[in-house]
C-alpha cells in the first residue's frame, strides 16, 4: 500500500510534467526523435521512377506485371531512462536535491514518450543494477516509472555507468533513444558510451549543483564524500582554496565534456538552480535545427 503523502507527490509531479510534455516539448520531441528503421506497408503496381530493387518478384510473377514493396518509416520508438541513484545524487543546495530533479526529468521524458505512442523503460543503477522496468506504453506504466524514480531505495552507494550501459545492451534487442541521467561522478565509461552510441541514440543529462562548481566563503566547513564516506575539513575563507576548488571542478567538467564529444554523445547540462524546462527546450530546438 502506497502512503498518501507519496501518492500526493506522485500526482503533483504527474500534473506538472505531463502538462509540460504536452505544452512545451510535444512538437520538438516528435521532430527530433524519429524511428530509424523501415517497416513493410503494402505492395503496389510499379510506376516509372520506382527503384528496380524494390520489385517484389513473387507478386510480379503471379500478376504478370511489376509490383513493388512499399515501406514506411518505423515511427514507434523505445525510450530508455538510465537513472543514477548513487549517494552523490542525494545532494542539493538550491531548490531541490539532484535526485529529486532527476526523478522529474524522468517524468517529463516518460510523458513525452507515451504521448507519441512510444514505449518507455527504466534502469535504476548505482555501482550495480538496482531495478529494471521493461519498456511499455500507457499512463499506468508511466506512473510506475515515476514512482520508482522517486522512491526506489538503492543498496549500492557508488556509480558504475559502464555497467549500466552494458546492461542496457543486454536487455534491449532493438535500437533505443537512451537518456543517461547522472552527475557522472565516475571514470572509465568512455569506451562503453562510444560503443553503445553506435547502436543507440545516447543522450547524457548531467545534473550539477552550483556548490559543486564554486565554494562560498563560509569559514571552516566539514565535507564528506557521499559515495566513499570520507570526511575532511576545508577552510573556505581561504581565497587560494576557493580558487583551487573552482579550478579542479572546471577540469573535471571539461574532461567529461571531452568524453561526450569523443563518443559523439549529446549532453544536456542541467543545473539545480536553473529551471530545467528551459534547458531541455534549448536542447530540443538545437537538435531540431541540426537534423534539418
Amino acid at each position: 500500500m502506497i502512503d498518501k503523502e507519496i501518492l500526493k507527490r506522485i500526482r503533483r509531479i504527474q500534473i506538472t510534467t505531463s502538462r509540460m510534455a504536452t505544452d512545451v516539448f510535444a512538437g520538438q520531441y516528435k521532430s527530433i526523435f524519429k524511428g530509424k528503421g523501415m517497416e513493410f506497408d503494402e505492395v503496389r503496381e510499379y510506376q516509372p521512377g520506382d527503384e528496380i530493387r524494390s520489385i517484389d518478384w513473387n507478386v510480379t510473377a503471379r500478376m504478370g506485371h511489376p509490383y513493388i514493396k512499399k515501406f514506411i518509416e518505423e515511427r514507434e520508438l523505445t525510450i530508455m531512462l538510465l537513472l543514477d541513484k548513487s549517494l552523490s545524487n542525494y545532494f542539493g543546495t538550491s531548490t531541490q536535491l539532484k535526485s529529486s530533479l532527476a526523478a522529474e526529468l524522468c517524468s517529463v521524458l516518460a510523458f513525452s514518450a507515451i504521448q507519441n505512442s512510444d514505449k518507455v523503460g527504466l534502469i535504476v543503477f548505482t555501482d550495480k543494477i538496482e531495478k529494471f522496468v521493461p519498456p511499455r506504453k500507457g499512463s499506468k506504466h508511466v506512473l510506475r516509472v515515476i514512482r520508482e524514480a522517486l522512491y526506489f531505495k538503492p543498496k549500492g552507494t557508488r556509480t558504475d555507468i559502464a555497467g549500466a550501459i552494458s546492461y542496457l545492451n543486454r536487455v534491449t534487442k532493438r535500437r533505443t533513444v537512451t537518456f543517461v541521467i547522472s552527475d557522472f561522478y565516475d571514470a572509465n565509461y568512455k569506451k562503453a558510451l562510444s560503443i553503445a552510441n553506435k547502436r543507440h541514440d545516447i543522450i547524457a543529462l548531467t545534473i550539477t549543483d552550483p556548490r559543486e562548481l564554486e565554494l562560498p566563503n563560509m569559514g571552516l566547513v566539514k565535507m564528506e564524500d557521499a559515495e566513499t564516506g570520507e570526511s575532511f575539513l576545508i577552510d573556505t575563507s581561504s581565497q587560494e582554496i576557493r580558487k583551487l576548488y573552482k579550478k579542479n571542478a572546471a577540469q573535471k567538467f571539461n574532461t567529461r565534456k571531452g568524453i561526450f564529444n569523443s563518443a559523439a554523445v549529446d549532453n544536456i547540462d542541467i543545473r539545480t538552480n536553473v529551471p530545467y524546462y528551459k534547458t531541455l527546450l534549448k536542447f530540443f530546438k538545437m537538435r531540431e535545427r541540426r537534423i534539418r
